[in-house]
């Protein structure tokens, strides 16, 4: 066989021979010669090996030898690990995920990628009763070299506790040996580098390389979000510089090159502290239905392919959207300057024209580069109280125009298909030291929903629009679930006494979720839902989205905070214009594999963010005298207490069974709930009840309450 020097067709060639059935494991230089390769193309036959290797899709065996991890019941994949200490492999290749007891997780940490042998069964998993596990075997790659933690001493050396609470094991570092301008003190929040780890039996060790200041001091909580994540903080000079040329005040030359609609009463709809405006409507209602008109700020014209700006912009992939912070994607000179859609000021958009019948049907759409003026800037809760009264003037007659097709559309939606996995959030309240005041919930109101649909039907035509002109681009795609995970999220479902169908089939997902809204344990049973779902990602082939039942799909909507929707900006900018500029620099199969990745990375920092603020406010709260009350759900009874959820501040707490003190309570496994001796009072799943917190744990962020009579 001829020497092939190109890598695709190599990686297959190689797959077709480890596939084949008369296959025996061989090394890569075995592999090589079977493969007739050259010397000259050894190089290409040992990347295109190693790549294969880190996808999962081969695996190394005893002597360096390859195979289909199937072949061999190895499993490659990211390990999840959980608090105990046990874990799950996500098996990259599809099956079902693989569970590690803590004794076979070997030195391999949370987010590593590893290569897992599965076990067969036997009585440790009979008495586990899980149906597959397995061990580490081989780490292929390291998640992270460095961790953030908090400093710690004993009588004979210093230690640092992990932020992350999946991290279970404590780090020995060298204190007194640091570079650092003043060394470190036990309670300071700091950053360790490991030390190559090879035992799991002895502690990892490292060195603290840089210090971030006392954990109590304000904002170093945040910091440590930061360096854990590795979030950039500073744009780079050049960028800057790049961002200080483009001027703030619009050519007129351009303006004439574009469709006017500067006299058109746009809008824009946004949370009260927002800063950045990347999307304002228009709805007219016609004898024959509506037409939108949906426009977004034209980052593609101010943010070129192959610049600084671009660069810096797909190296981070998104903004960063932290409680006390904001890490953007742009330089504040575009994101909340010459490409925020303030009111009455001009900006150059793209907009998506879409006519509606009067049933919410799409008749056309259309496309084209504009600028705007918009007219008027609503907060949510303004457009919510607006809504919610009779039209006074002709923007409030516009507000209630563009909520009658909203709603029709969301209607519509739904009744295709679409799934309601929507979650209320909570907005953390500072003051000027940064400390939380204030947990406030969000709501997923009318004012919400009306932007959602809007931006859902645009992304959802120029997806379409895209894909009929067989242009390569980038979509945003949602893939089927697994049947297996399905079967067992219906398991989890039937164990809280519910009734389900078989989850395969749509409708009886629907079913399910709208069976559960409004009850208490619908919060816990949502999220297991998600969590049997795959992620939704970036990808080059329109694949549809499953969790919005949409065929076509992709993300355009924001390109101030998001390269993705950059990315489809330049598509449509040639649909537009027809241009002969380049869409991105480098292939779009790297761009939508790495902004997948600074999108998991940045959801990853959020939640953490809010958290640790959750967190803190309950620290405040056991110092304070009279600690507020909380309205609480048991969402599950376990032997050792109760787990509740705090629907106004969708928090997990646990009450111990100890803090149940005016009886002695037994634990009734069959029924899952507690039972008094003496007065026979019962704690059950769905029991509503107040509660003050009891016990903050902050390295396990765990918090206890306490049930008030």
């Amino acid at each position: 066989m001829p020497a092939q020097k190109n890598k695709p067709e190599l990686k297959q060639q190689v797959l077709d021979l480890l596939g084949s059935a008369k296959y025996q494991p061989l090394d890569k230089v075995g592999i090589s010669k079977k493969l007739g390769v050259s010397s000259d193309a050894r190089v290409d036959l040992r990347k295109a090996l190693h790549e294969l290797e880190q996808d999962g899709a081969i695996a190394r065996i005893r002597k360096d030898r390859y195979v289909i991890p199937e072949a061999a019941d190895l499993c490659t994949g990211v390990l999840q690990m959980h608090q105990s200490g046990s874990a799950h492999v996500l098996c990259e290749k599809g099956g079902r995920d693989l569970y590690i007891a803590a004794e076979n997780t070997w030195t391999a940490l949370n987010g590593d990628c590893v290569v897992a042998r599965v076990m067969h069964e036997g009585a440790a998993q009979r008495e586990r009763q899980m149906k597959r596990e397995g061990r580490v075997i081989r780490i292929l790659k390291r998640a992270h070299d460095t961790v953030v933690g908090t400093l710690q001493q004993t009588k004979k050396f210093f230690y640092v506790i992990p932020d992350d609470p999946r991290f279970v094991h404590n780090i020995y570092v060298r204190a007194g040996e640091t570079q650092l301008a003043r060394p470190p003190r036990v309670g300071d929040k700091v950053v360790v580098k490991l030390d190559e780890w090879k035992s799991r039996h002895v502690n990892p060790e490292g060195e603290i390389i840089e210090l971030l200041g006392p954990a109590s001091a304000p904002g170093v909580d945040m910091l440590s979000i930061i360096r854990k994540h590795h979030l950039p903080t500073e744009f780079p000079a050049a960028v800057l510089r790049e961002a200080e040329k483009i001027s703030e005040t619009i050519d007129e030359r351009e303006i004439e090159q574009r469709e006017d609609l500067r006299e058109q009463m746009i809008v824009t709809i946004d949370p009260d502290d927002a800063k950045d405006f990347d999307d304002a409507i228009h709805v007219e209602r016609r004898g024959d239905g509506w037409r939108l008109g949906v426009h977004i700020a034209d980052v593609s014209h101010y943010v070129r392919p192959g610049g600084a700006l671009d660069r810096e912009a797909l190296s981070r992939g998104n903004s960063v959207y932290l409680v006390d912070r904001v890490l953007p994607m742009l330089p504040e000179r575009l994101s909340n300057g010459v490409c925020s859609l303030k009111p009455h000021v001009d900006r150059l958009t793209q907009s998506v024209f879409i006519d509606f019948d009067t049933r919410g049907k799409i008749k056309k759409a259309r496309f084209a580069r504009t600028v705007i003026r918009s007219a008027h800037r609503f907060t949510y809760k303004e457009a919510f109280a607006l809504l919610q009264k009779r039209p006074g003037d002709a923007l409030t007659e516009r507000l209630h125009t563009a909520w009658e097709l909203a709603s029709l559309l969301r209607k519509n939606r739904f009744a295709h298909g679409s799934l309601d996995l929507d979650f209320p959030e909570v907005k953390v309240w500072l003051d000027e030291a940064k400390r939380p005041v204030r947990l406030e919930r969000i709501e997923n109101d009318i004012s919400h929903q009306l932007i959602e649909e809007f931006m859902l039907a645009a992304n959802e035509v120029v997806a379409r629009e895209i894909k009929n002109r067989q242009m390569p681009g980038i979509y945003r795609i949602h893939e089927n679930p697994d049947d297996e995970k399905l079967a067992e999220f219906r398991e989890f479902v039937m164990s809280y006494g519910l009734r389900v169908g078989d989850l395969t089939h749509r409708p009886e997902v629907q079913k399910l979720l709208a069976t559960i809204r409004g009850r208490a344990e619908e919060y816990a049973l949502k999220l297991a839902f998600l969590k049997s779902l795959k992620r939704a990602a970036y990808g080059t082939t329109p694949l549809g989205h499953y969790g919005l039942a949409k065929v076509n799909y992709t993300h355009f909507t924001s390109p101030i905070r998001r390269y993705a929707d950059l990315v489809v900006h330049r598509l449509l900018r040639q649909i537009t214009t027809r241009p002969d500029g380049a869409v991105a620099t480098k292939p779009l199969d790297f761009v939508a594999d790495h902004i997948s990745e600074t999108e998991r990375v940045a959801a990853d920092a959020e939640k953490e963010s809010v958290k640790l603020k959750k967190i803190e406010y309950f620290q405040n709260q056991l110092r304070t005298r009279k600690p507020d009350e909380f309205k609480a759900v048991i969402v599950d009874v376990r032997s050792y207490g109760l787990l509740v959820e705090l629907p106004d501040i969708l928090l997990t707490g646990l009450i111990h069974v100890s803090m149940l003190e005016d009886d002695f309570y037994v634990f009734d496994a069959m029924r899952l709930r507690f039972v008094g001796k003496r007065k026979r009072k019962t704690y059950a799943i769905g029991d509503k009840l107040n509660v003050v917190v009891a016990k903050v744990d902050v390295y396990k962020q765990q918090i206890d309450f306490f049930p008030v009579a």
